[in-house]
């Protein structure tokens, strides 16, 4: 299993890219991992870091290191590709090289999101601001199989993020988008509003990528709220302190459920391979999750599990309408 990781892209490159390679090849015993980019910069801070067998150096240019890392995709030269750089970069680069599968409109970025009640996968979070309802309907789709192949979980409950529960609810693009998720074979349960997302009522929530991306990004700021206010209010005492000593290890069990670092990142499903956009304030553990995703995506089959399901679904449109 071998992942091409630009270690060019993100505000932390390429230190942190190398180090989550590190943690992320001692981990998994089947990964390789191909760092791309300026050999110059990354071969002195691996020699620094500590060099290990499963870790190689791809020279590319700093300005193409992510099209480098596509192509090895492309090429059948690496079984995904890793990148913190700029979101609608990696997007275009990923389309231009690596291509749509056939018969999905819109590719879709895909965020599974660790809840109390197990794990939720978003989609989209910001690849496609304005949508129609057959986006939606393939969002749904793309994140069941996701869902089902790659998390493990059967038969997926897909639910719609909507301002109500009832039918109906929600502007002209939910009220119709409810209507063709409704018909296209998934585990439609209907409307989910954001209150209840968290819950894990369903395991894939459907949505725009205008309205995915503002989720997530209020999601972000209320744990960073979370967290500061609970470290002002431990430190506000001698006795909170005593007690958040005792409680050290729940506490930081509990808090890095809230940071992003553990979501790895986001997957770009609807492209002809497995392709991972991390955070681009990444550090060495969100990286090493992100290869992580990567490597699950990979493993699973997903992509020729849906390149099959899309080009039955876009045969038998093109029979109805001859």
């Amino acid at each position: 299993m071998r992942i091409a990781l630009d270690a060019m892209g993100g505000d932390r490159a390429p230190r942190e890219q190398i180090r989550g390679a590190l943690l992320a090849v001692r981990e998994f015993e089947d990964l390789e991992v191909s760092l791309v980019g300026v050999a110059e910069v990354i071969e002195p801070e691996l020699r620094l870091a500590g060099s290990h067998p499963r870790i190689s150096v791809v020279p590319a240019g700093p300005a193409i290191a992510m099209e480098v890392a596509m192509t090895m995709l492309h090429n059948a030269n690496a079984d995904a590709v890793v990148s913190a750089g700029n979101t609608g970069a990696v997007m275009a680069s990923a389309f231009f090289y690596v291509g749509r599968i056939r018969g999905i409109e819109r590719p879709a970025l895909a965020l599974v999101l660790p809840y109390n009640a197990g794990r939720v996968l978003l989609i989209d979070v910001g690849a496609n601001t304005d949508c129609r309802p057959s986006h939606l309907m393939q969002f749904a789709q793309m994140g069941s199989a996701y869902s089902e192949k790659v998390i493990g979980v059967r038969n997926p409950r897909v639910g719609l993020l909507n301002v109500g529960e009832e039918a109906g609810k929600g502007n002209e693009l939910a009220a119709e988008a409810h209507e063709r998720i409704k018909e296209c074979g998934v585990n439609f349960i209907g409307n989910v509003e954001g209150t209840e997302v968290h819950k894990g009522i369903a395991d894939v929530v459907v949505t725009d990528g205008f309205t995915g991306n503002i989720a997530l990004k209020v999601g972000e700021g209320i744990a960073d709220y979370l967290l500061l206010t609970l470290k002002g209010v431990i430190k506000s005492s001698p006795l909170f302190i005593g007690a958040a000593l005792l409680l050290k290890p729940a506490l930081k069990r509990a808090l890095q459920r809230l940071q992003y670092e553990e979501y790895g990142g986001a997957n770009l499903l609807g492209v002809n391979g497995v392709v991972v956009i991390a955070h681009g304030r990444s550090d060495a553990i969100a990286i090493k999750n992100a290869l992580k995703v990567a490597r699950q995506a990979a493993k699973s089959g997903l992509i020729e599990t849906m390149r099959q399901s899309f080009a039955r679904a876009t045969e038998a449109t093109q029979a109805a309408g001859t």
